[in-house]
């Protein structure tokens, strides 16, 4: 079976400058070259959805920078199990929330456990997303709520508890990183997911300029086709290998969950400072706004 993805170099916890240390452990404080300042040490970091794929990746990537990792989950314990296990190894702190972000005082309630158990978040990733494909003559108001409220609505009200933690926590700045989609320009069997992800980046914009006067950064990623387990939904390894070839000009291949990560902690950390209210389209050239 023909690979959907190849890893590139540089996604592990060596390459991100953290190595077994002699009591075996992994110590942020060495790298391959030494001692160095690791970009988000001290921060707090609350990933939704990061049980699983793009998540997973972006709270693995965050912890390999010093930040310790709040990680919601919903339906999968066992791989949210994992993925805190990643982050302990990197030498930080996991939490795990389950949460249904369609439920705004459960939204609520994961940003209060994640000041009680870790402090403040300095860093929001509103991740968590559902895609039911529907076609259009087919679809009902429950299928618009449900991808309207997961998609959209959660990362709005998710950022404003985030933003008041923050804030009453004296801590000086933040950074929220929303997660948009390709889909933006349009995604057949998806009327509700292109709107609620367009609405993100509407979202993104609006409450980087409510919340700039607080020092709060807010920005969205855009990825494009990548190797998780939403375009397997009705596709098969040969269909996306093919659609990544044909459609993905940089590498012909499906992107990597560890290269969205990689923007994550770009815009997580200060390296940053002066971005706000913009959408980084991470997707090998497939589609240029």
């Amino acid at each position: 079976m023909p690979l959907l993805a190849r890893p590139l170099e540089g996604t592990g916890l060596i390459a991100a400058g953290v190595r077994p240390c002699k009591h075996g452990r992994m110590c942020q404080s060495q790298s391959l070259q030494g001692d160095f300042a690791m970009k988000l040490a001290g921060k707090v970091a609350l990933v939704t959805g990061a049980q699983q794929g793009i998540g997973a990746a972006i709270a693995a990537a965050l912890a390999g920078e010093g930040a310790d990792v709040a990680l919601t989950w919903l339906d999968d314990r066992a791989g949210a199990e994992a993925v805190a296990a990643r982050v302990r190894a990197a030498g930080c702190r996991a939490h795990l929330v389950k949460v249904d972000v369609a439920r705004l005082a459960e939204v609520e309630a994961m940003v209060a456990e994640t000041v009680r158990q870790l402090g403040a978040p300095d860093i929001l990733v509103n991740n968590a997303g559902v895609y039911p494909r529907v076609p259009l003559l087919e679809m009902r108001e429950s299928d618009w709520d449900l991808v309207l409220d997961v998609n959209l609505k959660a990362g709005c009200f998710a950022t404003i508890a985030m933003a008041k933690a923050l804030i009453a926590s004296g801590k000086q700045g933040g950074s929220v990183i929303n997660l948009s989609s390709s889909a933006i320009r349009g995604a057949v069997r998806g009327v509700h997911y292109s709107a609620s992800k367009g609405g993100v980046v509407s979202m993104t914009r609006a409450l980087a300029l409510e919340l700039a006067p607080r020092g709060i950064r807010v920005n969205a990623i855009a990825p494009g086709l990548t190797d998780t387990a939403q375009p397997r939904y009705g596709n098969s390894d040969d269909e996306l290998v093919e659609m990544a070839r044909t459609t993905i000009p940089l590498g012909g291949r499906l992107l990597t969950p560890e290269q969205i990560a990689r923007t994550a902690v770009f815009l997580a950390s200060d390296e940053s400072n002066a971005t706000t209210g913009q959408v980084l389209h991470v997707n090998g050239g497939s589609y240029m706004p």
